[in-house]
C-alpha cells in the first residue's frame, strides 16, 4: 500500500481518508476495501522514513486534521517504482505447496484438493462476473482489474487441469 499511498499524493497534498476514497474509487469494487487505520500507520511510517511530510490543519469545531505531501525523497521513490517492472511470476503458492505434500501426509488426496481449489476458482469467477458487469463512466481500472483477475482465474483453472492429468 505505501507505493499506492505515494503515488496518489503525486497528484498533490491529501489526508488519510481522501487518500482511502481515493484509491477506492478508482479501483473498485473487486479490490478489497483498505482499513482506515493501515492508511494511517502506514502514512506515519513514510512521515518518518521521509518519502512524505506531514502537516496539522486546523479546522474550526473539529479536531485538527493531518495532510500530506511528497517529499523530493518521495516523488523518487514513486518515480522508481512505476519504471520497476512488477514481480516474477507467482511461484511460492500456497495452493501449490499443499498439493506437492498432500499425498506425503496420508491427510489429503491431491486430486480432491484439486478439485476442491477449482470449485473455489469457479465461485470466484462468478463473483468476479458480477462485478464486472458494474461499470464506472470514465474509469476503465475497475473493469481492467476485475478483467485481469477472470484472466488470472482461468489461467488458473487451465493449470489444475494440467495438474490433474499428471497426477492421475
Amino acid at each position: 500500500m505505501r507505493f499506492a499511498l505515494l503515488a496518489l499524493l503525486a497528484k498533490g497534498p491529501a489526508h488519510g481518508y481522501e487518500l482511502k476514497q481515493a484509491l477506492e474509487s478508482r479501483l473498485g469494487a473487486a479490490y478489497p476495501q483498505l482499513n482506515i487505520g493501515q492508511v494511517y500507520v502506514t502514512l506515519t511510517r513514510l512521515e518518518k522514513s521521509g518519502l512524505i511530510r506531514g502537516q496539522d490543519v486546523e479546522q474550526a469545531g473539529r479536531p485538527n486534521k493531518r495532510t500530506y505531501e511528497l517529499t523530493p525523497a518521495g516523488h523518487e521513490a514513486v518515480a522508481a517504482w512505476l519504471e520497476d517492472a512488477s514481480d516474477e511470476p507467482r511461484v511460492r503458492d500456497e495452493f501449490f505447496m499443499k498439493l506437492a505434500l498432500a499425498g506425503d501426509t496420508g491427510l489429503a488426496d491431491p486430486v480432491g484438493l484439486i478439485n476442491k481449489q477449482r470449485r473455489h476458482y469457479l465461485n470466484l469467477m462468478r463473483a468476479m462476473s458480477r462485478l464486472a458487469g458494474v461499470d464506472q463512466p470514465g474509469n476503465p481500472f475497475p473493469r481492467l482489474l476485475v478483467e485481469g483477475a477472470v484472466l488470472h482465474l482461468q489461467a488458473d483453472l487451465d493449470w489444475l487441469e494440467k495438474c490433474q492429468e499428471e497426477l492421475e
